[in-house]
């Protein structure tokens, strides 16, 4: 019964916290960029050089986009001359950052690692980018055509009617995420009160080297969006799996999950869709052992 109740406190606590931290944050993040308009991103991300990659990965880390509204927008950068380099960077860093991301980080895990997280995650999407762009990979985009999921409409004038609309897909967005966000908080807290704690440092612990790697890879099968599984990881890194091996498995599921790999094939070719999972992967592992080193 003690397990029970320790179980049903992690999950009622951390469920909330997380809604009222998604809604909030999502919400602001919309009203922010309802004054600033596509054009003037377009222009901005527009670009050469390592400015390029680095703009294109900070618009990737403040947008809350969902996969769906990420992938038109990629063809509608590079159509609009945006630099090949400077959308992959985009690319790279839009599922793995966010607002969100890093508030739940802060709140969750610290801020030490949320620092650490942002950190490397941001530096490794704006060199990946420079180094796609280097090598050529620009040749691999198909010709196609993607339309947005999202039905566009006519925003308000007033702060008002912005801060509504704001809400409004702020809450679409979570209504989105919600099925994921139940799961991952229902997983996170069953860890928290029932697997056992020598159970998790034998098989995952600081000792075990390759704990990172294999991580990574088991974030790949599953459908996560990084929001969601952060719970799993603070209730794994509370049972004693290494800290590292916790952001593997976040920067793997988010980055390289099967239906977003799905999309990306739609209009890159196979070998930079293979090409960006090695990115993906050698991010999460990277990552992992920084982690570990530093905390």
């Amino acid at each position: 019964m003690n397990n029970l109740w320790d179980t049903f406190q992690f999950f009622v606590f951390i469920f909330l916290e997380l809604t009222v931290l998604f809604l909030g944050i999502s919400t602001i993040v919309g009203v922010v960029f309802q004054y600033v308009s596509e054009e003037k991103i377009r222009r901005l991300l527009a670009r050469k050089g390592l400015l390029g990659n680095f703009l294109g990965a900070l618009f990737g880390a403040i947008t809350p986009f969902c996969s769906c509204s990420t992938i038109p927008m990629t063809l509608g950068f590079l159509r609009a001359g945006v630099p090949f380099g400077a959308t992959m960077s985009f690319v790279l860093a839009s599922p793995l950052l966010n607002p969100i991301i890093l508030t739940m980080f802060w709140a969750l895990l610290g801020w030490k690692s949320c620092v650490i997280y942002g950190s490397v995650t941001f530096i490794a999407s704006v060199i990946s980018g420079a180094i796609l762009e280097l090598f050529g990979l620009a040749v691999d985009i198909k010709n196609v055509r993607v339309s947005s999921c999202c039905t566009e409409i006519e925003k308000p004038q007033n702060f008002s009617g912005k801060l509504s609309y704001a809400f409004k897909g702020a809450w679409g967005d979570f209504r989105g995420v919600l099925i994921y966000l139940i799961i991952g908080v229902a997983i996170g807290a069953a860890i928290y009160g029932y697997l056992p704690s020598d159970f998790i440092v034998r098989l995952a612990g600081p000792q075990n080297l390759f704990a990172v790697p294999v991580a990574a890879i088991i974030g790949i099968p599953l459908y996560v969006r990084a929001e969601t599984v952060i719970p799993i990881a603070l209730a794994l890194t509370q049972k004693g799996m290494s800290i590292g091996a916790v952001i593997a498995l976040i920067i793997g599921g988010a980055g390289m999950s099967i239906p977003e790999m799905s999309m990306l094939a739609s209009i890159f070719k196979t070998r930079l869709v293979v090409i960006f999972i090695g990115v993906v992967f050698l991010t999460a592992v990277l990552a992992g052992y920084i982690f570990n080193f530093i905390l």
